[in-house]
């Protein structure tokens, strides 16, 4: 197992991890045809009971964020707008165009404004529970390319940037937002970066939406620092585990250290896997729980979220296996039965999803994805790091 992290426990943690959850994520979806067709949260959620993993002492249920906390960050016509497209499932040509709804990836659904504030109220709900937790999940988080007015990139709310500004609200005095999702985190980037006492720093695969789009704010690219507290690393295609690690080592964890937060939020998108459809890179699940057990006691406040993902095996199992090293539970070599039936149920309408491999049905380790530090990824380092 030597892929996985091992267990262990903090002294700085003063209670159990706190994981946010709500059932409203199991009967909704995007649209039959939309990558966010499949279950993710619903299937990370029954994976980590299956496992004997979440106690009811553990779970809370996600409150639906007010309008007074979502306007906290997002204009009262944008709330309003997706209040009426939730309410009468359609909006007007002109309406759509103002707001980025029934277009781009932004489909009207049923849940369109209730499934969004809920995650968005899990994740203001994190910022509230982790004083006293020092650690809390909301899985259903981590929509990063939400707008104050608009909807971008399947993101109708920005949770994390309403999670950091209920953190600051409350207390905090420096926040390290660290982005592995393989998209870039433009909207929680633009969000923040004037501010001295928040610090962004996203890792995602160069070129892919939205650095190569006309209406993203954030390029994402080397240069890119929104003021000077954000750091972007953008990696090539099949960038492995060995790229990652290193990354953190020599990048991620001295800026950390340098910036010295109180509060930590990891943006842990798992569209970087793989097995994930959405992106080229090359990454196995135990590099994401290496990333999260690495910082884990760097701060006394660690928020985890979750983000993209589009292969309902490779994201459910990457997400329960997140909760299990933020609780140092050893993840076992062949999965109990009752999770096995749990990912046996799963069906997934991808090429990919026709004959999937047995290891997506009976562990929740995805097989080691190592390799050489390439030049680039080392020239990236080396620019970041750069005064």
């Amino acid at each position: 197992m030597e892929n996985a992290p091992k267990g262990r426990r903090y002294k700085s943690l003063t209670r159990e991890p706190q994981f946010i959850g709500s059932e409203i994520y199991r009967r909704s979806t995007y649209g039959m045809r939309h990558p966010l067709a499949i279950p993710r949260v619903s299937t990370c959620i029954d994976l980590c009971r299956a496992m004997g993993w979440l106690p009811d002492r553990q779970y809370h249920d996600s409150p639906l964020a007010t309008d007074e906390q979502l306007a906290r960050f997002h204009t009262p016509d944008y709330i309003a707008a997706l209040k009426r497209a939730e309410a009468d499932q359609t909006l007007s040509a002109e309406e759509r165009e103002t707001f980025n709804l029934g277009r781009n990836g932004n489909p009207i659904f049923s849940e369109v404004f209730r499934r969004p504030a809920t995650a968005s109220g899990g994740s203001i709900l994190a910022a509230q529970l982790v004083a006293n937790a020092g650690v809390v999940y909301n899985p259903a988080g981590g929509t990063h390319h939400g707008r104050p007015d608009h909807a971008s990139g399947f993101c109708f709310f920005n949770d994390p940037a309403l999670c950091i500004l209920e953190l600051l609200d409350k207390g905090a005095e420096r926040v390290f937002y660290l982005d592995v999702d393989a998209h870039h985190g433009d909207g929680v980037q633009d969000a923040f970066g004037e501010r001295g006492n928040v610090m962004t720093l996203s890792v995602h695969e160069n070129g892919r939406w939205p650095m190569n789009a006309r209406e993203s704010n954030g390029s994402g690219t080397l240069e890119d620092r929104a003021g000077g507290m954000a750091r972007n690393l953008p990696v090539p295609a099949d960038f492995n585990d060995s790229e990652m690690d290193y990354i953190m080592e020599a990048c991620v964890l001295p800026l950390l250290d340098e910036f010295g937060p109180d509060t930590i939020v990891l943006q842990c998108g798992a569209d970087g896997l793989a097995d994930d459809p959405m992106s080229r890179l090359d990454l196995s699940n135990g590099a994401l729980w290496r990333v999260a057990g690495r910082l884990l006691g760097r701060a006394g406040k660690f928020i985890v979220l979750g983000g993209g993902g589009y292969n309902p095996w490779s994201v459910g199992r990457c997400w329960a296996g997140i909760w299990a090293v933020l609780n140092g539970y050893d993840i076992p070599d062949r999965l109990p039965d009752p999770a096995i039936e749990i990912l046996r149920a799963l069906s997934w309408r991808h090429s990919k999803g026709r004959n999937p491999p047995d290891y997506w049905m009976t562990t929740l380790l995805d097989p080691a994805r190592p390799g050489p530090v390439r030049p680039e990824i080392r020239d990236i380092v080396a620019e970041v790091l750069r005064p």
